[in-house]
């Protein structure tokens, strides 16, 4: 690994560490990561604006808006075209797919925002950024990072997903297995000593064994 090559993975942003802080144009005026305080922030890059893969995940983010803001949630886009890029592919596809974006777009001519986030990966562009996301809590805490090719488009369910498991582990203090969704079993944290694990089978959870139990959180109180 080279001097530039570590360098690039120290700056990286890391779970559960403040997100990097930034101030920036986008198509509803300026953004400030503070301005998000207080809520939920899905910060997304793509890699051009005009581009087929693109235009279909920004559909699908339109559509899904309203159950982002439900959530508590904003949606912030980002990609290194101009402000005046945005406006126009955002025009056009209200205009050839009858869908108007209703959230913001960072201008990044700079790139300032894409680096600080790790949005430029060098074995895929070095003039892009990839498909990166970003899950930003109400106290500005990085929680979960997502990357995808430039080829392939993400799964906006699966982040409405990943978005209510986040909220949910931190209302209960639990965790969620593969595939959760709301209204099914979370996980119960395993006991921590000798004692407390050869009483995990009477406490009353769906035990399968004294590391993994799982409850339902309607019914428990636990």
């Amino acid at each position: 690994m080279n001097d530039a090559t570590l360098e690039a993975v120290l700056a990286m942003p890391r779970l559960n560490e403040p997100a990097p802080d930034f101030a920036a144009k986008t198509t509803h005026g300026p953004r400030r990561l503070s301005d998000y305080r207080g809520k939920w922030l899905v910060l997304f890059s793509h890699p051009a604006d005009f581009t087929p893969v693109c235009t279909t995940e920004f559909i699908g983010f339109a559509k899904n808006y309203p159950r982002f803001h439900a959530l508590n949630c904003e949606l912030l886009g980002l990609s290194v075209d101009s402000t005046f890029a945005h406006i126009a592919w955002t025009r056009s596809i209200e205009h050839n797919f009858g869908i108007k974006v209703p959230f913001p777009i960072i201008e990044d001519l700079s790139m300032k925002v894409a680096h600080a986030y790790g949005m430029i990966q060098p074995g895929a562009s070095d003039t892009s950024a990839v498909r990166a996301t970003f899950f930003i809590d109400p106290e500005s805490k990085l929680r979960a990072m997502v990357y995808y090719p430039m080829s392939n488009g993400r799964s906006i369910e699966e982040f409405l997903r990943l978005l209510e498991a986040l909220q949910t582990s931190d209302k209960y203090g639990v965790a969620t297995p593969e595939a959760w969704k709301v209204g099914d079993k979370v996980l119960v944290g395993p006991p921590q000593t000798q004692s407390s694990a050869e009483e995990r089978k009477n406490e009353g959870y769906d035990y399968t064994d004294w590391y993994f139990s799982k409850k339902d959180l309607k019914s428990s109180t636990r």
